[in-house]
């Protein structure tokens, strides 16, 4: 009892980054007592995790569908469907999501967003940065008349259909957002040029973001938005982000976060196709871009435990201002609210990390199925290959879960006798869920060689809030359906 007792406290003093150095070695200590290196390992498998009710085969289902949502669209495009779900290990949860559909162009935007240190950063990237984006990718004559709706406080014409919206700006911060965003806009009209490129686009519109949020931290407002728009700031939060316009795949991502393209192959076997970049010190580009952006006798501590100046485990992030601002705006302006802890050692030649997304353009081929957008906690238990392997075969199961329905009256007995076949190889992977993303939870949680096992599901659902983090993180998972048939007809 002693021993979880010290341990319980070491996790109440942990500084408020979740990466610090406390944190990784509390992490190492736990996992020495759950993997059965000493004597305490035995008292917490059996008192900390037997003692919890072993939940029912229901039970288990009812958790994992709480957050699971579905969104099918019938308008002809390349996407024809999504399916998103959430399992939190914090509370509140840190991840989030949003899709949306661009109203004034044509396009969808689906994102993943990976909060640290609260959730507060990355709920308020989630909420604006799909305008920013969307603002972004308009010509000339629709940013023109969208920017004089906006002076006119014209509030009918929006840039975007949010599909799941589950989070809302809270009100002191609504005047404030809404002017940053009017003066980007305006910053647009000013600076357009005639050679529009995508990715100038969308790193436009992540660092211009990423530097309202430092602004609106440091604008002198009133104490009670100046301590939300502060707090939003010390926060951080990594990104996935894809645009989908018919073939025309993009995906930008800061941090951590992954999209994994899912292949049909001609052998109708399954791969996967990694179309985003992590930045983490796993990175080796990634690393020795930052140690040339810095003098060379930093080099030693740039770059510690395989974290940014020993803290922080995303190399790219939104927010995270400790790691941005000059040490005197710490100083003066963090260091009253937050205390000295806010200064990272060896902080000598900030900004350490940028917001700037590394973008990669994929056109869309009959063969791309569909794609997997998650945070890290579903990478940090299954593989690509193996996400990819467990969708592929969630499709075909799935259709065994409706009444067969023919698609078209006019389909020969040839094509029915195949639709059959199919359908009787579906029977032998017949899923659990319909929810893609719910499916992958299932299987990342309880997957074993022989299947997903109940026992071991049970015991990572029922762990009481002061260790779960310890051995899982917050999962957020969107999967987004291709028609494979627009994609082989479409133009290029």
């Amino acid at each position: 009892m002693a021993a979880r007792s010290a341990i319980k406290n070491l996790i109440s003093n942990l500084c408020f980054e979740h990466h610090c150095v406390q944190t990784i070695k509390l992490q190492e200590q736990f996992r020495k007592l759950h993997n059965g290196v000493n004597q305490c390992s035995h008292y917490h498998s059996s008192s900390q995790l037997r003692a919890q009710p072993r939940l029912t085969p229901q039970e288990v289902t009812d958790i994992l569908r709480q957050n699971e949502h579905t969104h099918e669209f019938s308008a002809g495009g390349s996407v024809k469907a999504y399916d998103s779900n959430q399992l939190p290990s914090n509370d509140p949860i840190e991840d989030t999501h949003a899709e949306a559909r661009c109203l004034l162009t044509t396009g969808m935007l689906l994102g993943v967003f990976d909060g640290h240190g609260g959730a507060a950063c990355a709920q308020v990237v989630a909420k604006r940065l799909f305008n920013y984006v969307s603002v972004s990718l308009l010509p000339p004559d629709l940013l023109y008349k969208y920017l004089q709706s906006m002076d006119n406080g014209d509030s009918h014409v929006q840039l975007l259909e949010n599909f799941n919206d589950q989070y809302d700006l809270v009100d002191e911060l609504k005047g404030l957002y809404s002017e940053s965003f009017k003066r980007f806009v305006s910053d647009l009209w000013d600076s357009q040029r005639d050679d529009f490129q995508m990715r100038d686009a969308l790193q436009k519109a992540f660092l211009k973001l990423d530097d309202d949020l430092s602004r609106e931290a440091l604008t002198n407002v009133t104490e009670k938005v100046n301590l939300k728009t502060l707090s939003v700031s010390m926060a951080g939060s990594v990104a996935c982000v894809a645009h989908i316009d018919g073939p025309h795949l993009h995906v930008a991502s800061v941090g951590d976060c992954q999209a994994v393209l899912g292949v049909l192959s001609d052998t109708d076997t399954w791969t996967a196709k990694k179309i985003s970049i992590e930045h983490n010190t796993d990175n080796q580009v990634e690393v020795n871009r930052i140690l040339d952006e810095h003098p060379h006798h930093e080099r030693d501590t740039v770059i510690r435990m395989e974290r940014l100046l020993g803290q922080l485990a995303p190399l790219r992030a939104f927010g995270d201002f400790r790691y941005k601002w000059s040490r005197q705006t710490l100083q003066n302006v963090v260091v009253p609210k937050f205390g000295e802890q806010v200064l990272a050692p060896n902080y000598h030649t900030p900004p350490y990390l940028t917001a700037r997304p590394d973008i990669i353009h994929h056109r869309l081929t009959p063969r791309d199925r569909f794609l997997v957008i998650a945070s890290d906690g579903l990478w940090d238990l299954v593989s690509p290959l193996q996400v990819v392997r467990l969708v592929g075969e969630h499709m075909s199961g799935k259709v065994t879960l409706s009444p067969l329905r023919l698609p078209r009256k006019d389909m020969k007995l040839d094509e029915i006798n195949d639709l059959l076949l199919q359908r009787r190889k579906g029977l032998a992977k017949k899923p659990v869920d319909r929810n893609a993303a719910t499916h992958l939870l299932r299987h990342a949680l309880g997957g074993t060689e022989y299947g997903v096992e109940h026992t071991k599901i049970s015991q990572l659902l029922s762990m009481s809030q002061e260790v779960v983090r310890l051995f899982r993180d917050d999962i957020t998972i969107i999967v987004v359906f291709f028609d494979s048939e627009y994609l082989r007809h479409c133009p290029l």
